[in-house]
């Protein structure tokens, strides 16, 4: 991947994007395709999944046979690097008192960021989740709907590829014919899971991810995505044609040299880069937005983390995709004399209303799946199958006591057992077994075990927020987030019904919980804010300047060149995973920054 170094920069950029992952990614492209010149800055160092993935070792051949540590919390071949809930030289304060509010902030020190790690599960949000407050007078609207939104996710879906199936489901946007790849079939224990759902009345479909099962259509989808633009369609089609069919080989984690899977290092950078537009200087930690005596910005200054030394850049318009935390922290220690609280921040709601998903899971064990025959289901990397949130009529009628749905996301199947254990087999029979036995024992378990996930909607509170510690800074000399968190009842009473319906689907399939069955104390079921990595808020938009931070197309009310295209924006977070909608309001935000360009308004 083409890179510079901070001595090959230009004096001056048309737009200086900040964060190369999904947001960044589809900024640098979209803009880039249009012909803007970028220079992206990355905190983190190259990385390159068609080099550095490891796609068939086993855990014999890693460290502690993969096992996760507090440097890979997902286990020695996750893709991520100098990353998780902790960052070398790079620490955050967690300041809310009790063990039930406290905050996990996730950070990717790498090329693409979170994009070379996460599950890929690729969800629309409904009309419902754009107007939740209309709705039950909880939180907030955007100042947009699905409408406003469709479009962009059908782009999306066709430039990433994205497999599943359309049901007809309430709020569970379908899309339009021919966008979506065929899904891959259900494993076995996955179409167990299934028919005994539907014996409960919980609906279980095809599960919706940006992972390739069949070549992308670079005949026809170029001219969808770039029509009247030769360059951009020859571009592309050439980008698509590098991409292979998954040919269900390995956790998608790891990231895959074969570029099946949707990453921002292997679907929006290489094509950025080919139209000769995106220059990008990595090891870059941005500490602050520049701005002129008219509060327009300028640019931005970083440390380069090879040599420590200080760089300011130029361009017209700065765009934030640092991921949304790390986008408020550079916005509130971007302190001028027009914006002595930080940048864009004159409402004073910078870092305010900090969201992340609502996570909760129960594993189980199902007598009906034991003594299966041999056979590989390691699959697509990831779920096949998921239930979407299904009690909406109930929960408009008052029915539940909580007011935000959840998904499931299911997993059960004879994939690669985890440090040769059987996968479970030594929390079910007592802690293993030797020998004779525990071959015997792997026989008979592996692959009757299960597990389900519930990521719900988390209502925006005025208690979750971050703000600039006074004291702490990193190893740069950076001040450092505090961070505040506290789960409402909504939130609480969610995953008491997450566990209850997660026990009620094993018993129908016959089985017994064998961890994390309904708790007692819901906040012993919760997992801690920012566990799920999921965050998004902390500058949302809105119609209203005196009550948002940006407008619906990500720029900032106070700093009209200054565009945020992370989760940072973002109104709610609902039960639907952000990325797919993050990128959908990224490549809108650039369709708006290039018109703003070419009109000369910025």
């Amino acid at each position: 991947m083409p890179l510079i170094t901070s001595s090959k920069t230009q004096p001056e950029y048309d737009v200086i994007i900040v964060g190369s992952g999904a947001g960044g990614g589809q900024t640098a492209y979209t803009l880039t395709m249009e012909g803007v010149k970028v220079l992206m800055l990355e905190a983190g160092r190259s990385y390159d999944p068609q080099t550095e993935t490891a796609m068939f070792q086993t855990g014999a051949k890693a460290p502690l046979r993969g096992s996760s540590t507090p440097d890979k919390p997902f286990g020695f071949f996750d893709a991520t690097i100098d990353g998780g809930w902790t960052s070398p030289g790079e620490p955050y304060v967690r300041a809310s008192p009790g063990r039930a509010n406290q905050f996990k902030w996730w950070r990717a020190r790498m090329m693409g960021g979170r994009t070379n790690h996460w599950g890929r599960l690729s969800f629309r949000n409904g009309p419902y989740d754009f107007k939740p407050r209309s709705r039950d007078g909880l939180g907030f609207d955007w100042p947009l709907d699905y409408e406003d939104l469709e479009s962009y996710y059908e782009r999306v879906e066709l430039l990433i590829g994205v497999y599943g199936e359309n049901h007809g489901m309430e709020n569970t946007p379908d899309s339009a014919p021919g966008v979506l790849q065929p899904p891959p079939a259900p494993r076995v224990g996955e179409r167990l899971l299934k028919k005994r759902s539907a014996d409960i009345d919980v609906p279980v479909v095809a599960a919706h991810r940006a992972v390739l099962t069949q070549r992308q259509d670079s005949k026809n989808i170029p001219a969808k995505l770039h029509p009247n633009n030769p360059k951009a369609q020859r571009v592309l089609r050439e980008a698509m044609d590098s991409r292979a069919a998954c040919f269900w080989a390995t956790s998608c984690g790891r990231g895959c040299s074969i570029k099946a899977n949707y990453q921002s290092t292997t679907v929006h950078l290489p094509p950025a880069l080919k139209t000769g537009n995106l220059d990008i200087v990595p090891n870059a930690m941005v500490r602050e937005v520049e701005t002129d005596d008219a509060g327009r910005a300028t640019g931005v200054v970083y440390i380069d983390k090879t040599d420590g030394t200080e760089h300011r850049v130029k361009a017209r318009a700065v765009v934030l995709a640092a991921s949304a935390a790390s986008t408020v922290r550079i916005m509130l220690n971007s302190k001028s004399k027009r914006f002595p609280d930080g940048v864009a921040n004159s409402t004073g709601l910078v870092g305010k209303y900090l969201m992340d998903t609502v996570g909760a899971s129960v594993s189980g064990q199902i007598p009906m799946l034991e003594n299966l025959p041999p056979l590989n289901e390691d699959g697509a990397g990831g779920a096949h199958v998921y239930a979407p949130w299904w009690l909406y009529k109930e929960q408009i009628a008052g029915k539940l006591d909580f007011a935000r749905g959840y998904h499931i996301e299911m997993g059960s199947g004879k994939m690669m057992p985890k440090m040769g254990t059987g996968s479970g087999l030594e929390k079910f029979n007592g802690g293993g077994s030797w020998g004779k036995n525990f071959k015997q024992d792997v026989r008979r378990y592996h692959g009757s075990f299960c597990g389900m996930a519930g990521r719900g909607e988390m209502i925006p509170n005025e208690d979750s927020y971050c703000e600039i510690d006074s004291i702490v800074k990193d190893q740069w000399g950076i001040p450092v987030l505090r961070f505040y968190w506290k789960w409402s009842d909504h939130e609480l009473n969610q995953v008491a019904h997450m566990q209850q319906t997660f026990a009620d689907i094993i018993s129908a399939c016959g089985g017994r919980v064998l961890s994390g069955g309904p708790e007692k104390d819901r906040r012993d079921a919760i997992h801690p804010g920012g566990d799920i990595i999921h965050e998004v808020g902390g500058a949302i938009m809105g119609e209203d300047r005196r009550k948002s931070v940006t407008n619906q197309f990500g720029a900032t009310w106070d700093v009209p060149n200054l565009y945020l295209t992370d989760g940072a924006p973002f109104v709610s977070n609902a039960d639907k995973n952000p990325t797919l909608t993050l990128m959908a309001l990224a490549w809108r935000s650039s369709d708006h920054l290039v018109g703003e360009l070419a009109k000369g308004n910025i």
